[in-house]
């Protein structure tokens, strides 16, 4: 469960920091925008050290499925453009490789 919920965490603190800097940069919003970002942003590593694997890759690859959910969300709730069932088939297909990378059994 610490785990799932590391990976939540991580992922919004990761899109809201990205979108700080695209805010800035391709919306013109203020370079404020940034100094949020960036504190976002090492919220997200830091977050993600707190993920109880053996091996950061691993952890890192099964954030990825986390991540494009988060995305998604944020898509919708944030953007107001609803995902299609393209995007919603993707990403359970990548929720599934995170399980199987993260709980997969180990030799």
């Amino acid at each position: 469960m610490k785990t799932a919920i590391v990976y939540v965490c991580a992922a919004l603190t990761e899109i809201a920091g990205c979108f700080a800097f695209w805010a800035w940069l391709r919306l013109g919003k203020s370079s404020v925008w940034l100094a949020p970002g960036l504190l976002s942003l090492i919220a997200f590593a830091s977050l993600l050290t707190l993920v109880e694997s053996e091996a950061a890759g691993r952890a890192y690859a099964a954030y990825g499925g986390i991540y494009i959910v988060a995305s998604l969300a944020w898509l919708w709730t944030v953007e107001n453009a609803r995902p299609d069932r393209w995007d919603v088939t993707g990403a359970c297909v990548c929720l599934i490789g995170a399980a199987i990378i993260l709980w997969g059994p180990r030799g």
